[in-house]
């Protein structure tokens, strides 16, 4: 059956292409557009890598062709052979519909827009490393992991999760869980901010190819622009988990009450993302750690936690990387060093074998190679901390409480 939508693809483009190289665009555009859906559709079904891919890179050839069309339309080359300003647009040249050669630059700010927010390489970020949000990854695993691993699960009116919004202060994690779903989930990522950062958004249309492109791998004002992106972001997400059966969308935002009515609603699952819990705490000292050489035992870990009531996930990551330093700093201001297994290890004056000399002696003496600075302390944490404030108000929680408790769950 599914040979019928590839079928169907190609009459389209045949059309398409005709009344493209005739200039007849506002035809060209909406054929070149239901070609994309059914190729799109195909694309769901077909086994063969080989094929899949020659066909993912016509795709690729008529999108952007119905983009550049798009621009024509939008300067106004409405009429059957288009008008002054289409002829000025270069065309992409197309097997099958070839024509002048060149990319006018505005699509090539849009190819390389979407080229960008294409997360190519997985974040090193696993499911363990998120430190509590059970619920959030939960969710998350229903909506990412399980459809992919166990299909059969989802038969009838079960239906993975399409929409998630995570909500919450600041550096609470809601960018690190949606790193977690990149490294777990075996699939191509998006990331919309992207294309605000390149006013890729300044027309609807551009939306509707991030749509399109997520299952295959006279200037408006700004408040015109931000209606449009509104209106075709509402339409889209309408659609995704009916015939996108394979695109996630996952936001993320620290002002919740900022977003529209009908924005809110598209959303399945809006999970508040709160600061960290003692445990989530005492398990992101030990992550941002590592392996970096210290005598930290459990209880001082667990002392830690207790001491960073109120700091974000991001407090955190800045508090250890201010404590990384600390043995540096000491190894820089001291006066005495010993020398165990062949390294040179900053010690204190009654320390036995200790040696009066610093570090730039023993620079100049050719042994930097031969420095190692002492092993992180608790005394490290506990000096760092003492300058250390969190950086999330109460007033900021309070905001993101009577959210959860109106629209919202906990994560």
């Amino acid at each position: 059956m599914y040979s019928n939508f590839k079928e169907h693809a190609i009459a389209y483009v045949k059309q398409a292409v005709k009344e493209d190289d005739d200039g007849n665009y506002s035809k060209a555009f909406p054929l070149y557009m239901n070609a994309l859906e059914y190729f799109r559709t195909h694309l769901k079904y077909e086994k063969n890598p080989k094929i899949k891919e020659a066909i993912t890179q016509k795709f690729m050839e008529y999108l952007r062709r119905a983009e550049e069309i798009r621009v024509i339309l939008d300067c106004g080359g409405n009429g059957p052979n288009g008008d002054a300003a289409a002829a000025t647009q270069p065309k992409t040249k197309l097997k099958g519909g070839e024509g002048k050669e060149g990319i006018d630059p505005e699509q090539a700010k849009l190819r390389a827009g979407l080229d960008s927010a294409i997360i190519r390489e997985k974040p090193n970020v696993k499911w363990s490393d998120v430190a509590g949000l059970e619920s959030a990854k939960q969710a998350l695993q229903e909506a990412v992991i399980l459809p992919v691993k166990f299909p059969q699960f989802f038969t009838g009116k079960r239906r993975p999760w399409r929409a998630f919004l995570l909500y919450g202060p600041p550096g609470t994690g809601k960018s690190y869980v949606a790193k977690a779903v990149a490294t777990e989930a075996d699939s191509t990522f998006f990331r919309r901010t992207s294309f605000l950062e390149e006013s890729m958004f300044e027309r609807g249309s551009h939306i509707t190819i991030l749509f399109l492109l997520c299952p295959i791998s006279s200037q408006p004002t700004e408040i015109e622009a931000s209606r449009r992106i509104k209106t075709e972001l509402l339409v889209q997400m309408q659609g995704v988990g009916h015939d996108d059966e394979k695109v996630l969308v996952l936001a993320a935002t620290n002002t919740p009450y900022a977003l529209d009515q009908a924005i809110r609603r598209r959303f399945d699952k809006r999970i508040y993302i709160p600061l960290p819990d003692l445990k989530a705490r005492q398990h992101m000292f030990k992550v941002h750690l590592g392996d970096t050489p210290h005598n930290l035992t459990e209880s001082d870990f667990e002392h830690l936690a207790y001491k960073t009531e109120g700091f974000s996930g991001s407090d955190i990551s800045v508090c250890v990387k201010d404590v990384l330093f600390e043995p540096v700093r000491k190894t820089i201001d001291a006066k005495f060093f010993t020398n165990t297994y062949g390294m040179w290890i900053p010690c204190e004056p009654t320390e036995w074998g200790a040696v009066q000399i610093t570090l730039p002696e023993l620079d100049a003496q050719g042994l930097a190679s031969k420095i190692q600075p002492p092993p992180i302390t608790r005394t490290d944490f506990d000096k760092v901390l003492a300058r250390q404030k969190p950086t999330v108000s109460k007033a900021d929680l309070e905001v993101h409480e009577r959210f959860t408790k109106e629209f919202g769950e906990e994560g």
